[in-house]
Order: structure tokens, then C-alpha cells, then sequence
């Protein structure tokens, strides 16, 4: 598979020094650089590659290896080098956004004060994850996917759930999850 190549634009900002008459003033210089353009198949391959994740971790044979895969996942999968992340897990009320390692950890395998509503979403366990993309934009150095992914757990029940995926190449050239957004259908009832 060739990964097609574009230029991209960044912009930096040099202020010049002010004058007694006048406010300072920026000028923009442009910095191209060759940056891949990802792909439909790679974002594909980073939703089966999650997929899978959520999968093993609920197969763990103990709580602290279903941890250990958890974190190992959450660093491998998602652009949290910089100790920040943008995360709105699916079944989270009173802390909705997971910032941090810390924060998704829990969401993923539970048994965190700090997060007394987490019960482990991974550990449901489930048998098999399904996305259903509605459309992935890639732009670039970044990606976007919406859609329905479907959970199946061990008796065979299926839950919905919409999300929102952006993903962006890392330093080494590997894609990852920057923001993820997961929620329940709307329901009438």
C-alpha cells in the first residue's frame, strides 16, 4: 500500500519590535514540510485494533493483568504522549470527560476511588466489537470517523453506541486516537 504524501502548511509567528507609534506586529511565515496523508484502511485498521483491545482486556485472567493491557492499550492506541487526552467514554454521568491516563484507565477497568461510578466497561467482558463507520474524512495528518460501533457480549446481547473518533499521526508515524467520544442513542422513553 502507497501512503499518498501532501505538503502541509504551518504557520509561526514572529513579533517584530514595537514602536512608540504603533502596536507590534506579527508576521506570518509560512514552513512547509511533507507530512502522510492517512488513509481510509489505516483509520479502519486502528478501529480493529481497539476493537480488539476492549476484547482481550475483558479476557484477562485477573483484574491486574486486565490493568495492565488497559494501560498498555490506552498508551499504544491513543495520542496521550503529552499526559492529555480528550475522552467522553460512553457510560460516564458524574465525571463524563477522561483527561488523562489515570481517569481512562478507570473507565476501561474500574477499581478507582476517584471514580466510584466506574465499574469497568471492558470488562463487561465482550465477545466481539463492531464499528459501523457513517462516513471517515481524512485531511492530512488527521483523520475523523463517526458512526455506530456494536458491542456483543457473552450471552449474545448487542449494544449501540454512536461515536466520534479524530485521529492524528504520532511523532514515529503511527496512528492514533486524539479524541474520542462515545454515547447511547437518544431514547424517547
Amino acid at each position: 500500500m502507497s501512503v499518498g504524501r501532501r505538503a502541509s502548511l504551518s504557520h509561526k509567528f514572529a513579533s517584530l519590535s514595537p514602536t512608540p507609534e504603533k502596536q507590534p506586529l506579527s508576521l506570518c511565515r509560512q514552513v512547509f514540510y511533507e507530512a502522510p496523508m492517512i488513509e481510509k484502511s489505516q483509520v479502519e485498521e486502528a478501529q480493529k485494533l481497539w476493537a480488539q483491545a476492549i476484547v482481550a482486556i475483558g479476557k484477562a485472567p485477573s483484574w491486574a493483568e486486565a490493568k495492565a493491557l488497559a494501560s498498555e492499550n490506552i498508551t499504544k492506541l491513543y495520542a496521550i504522549e503529552d499526559g492529555k487526552l480528550l475522552f467522553c467514554p460512553t457510560k460516564a454521568a458524574q465525571k463524563q470527560f477522561r483527561p488523562n491516563l489515570k481517569s481512562a484507565l478507570s473507565y476501561f477497568v474500574g477499581q478507582d476511588s476517584d471514580f466510584s461510578e466506574d465499574k469497568g466497561f471492558a470488562l463487561e467482558p465482550w465477545q466481539d466489537v463492531r464499528f459501523e463507520n457513517v462516513d471517515i474524512l481524512c485531511r492530512e495528518d488527521s483523520a475523523m470517523a463517526m458512526g455506530n460501533y456494536f458491542f456483543t457480549d457473552t450471552k449474545g446481547a448487542t449494544l449501540k453506541v454512536e461515536f466520534s473518533f479524530v485521529y492524528m499521526m504520532d511523532a514515529q508515524g503511527k496512528l492514533k486516537i486524539r479524541l474520542h467520544h462515545s454515547a447511547l442513542p437518544y431514547s424517547a422513553t
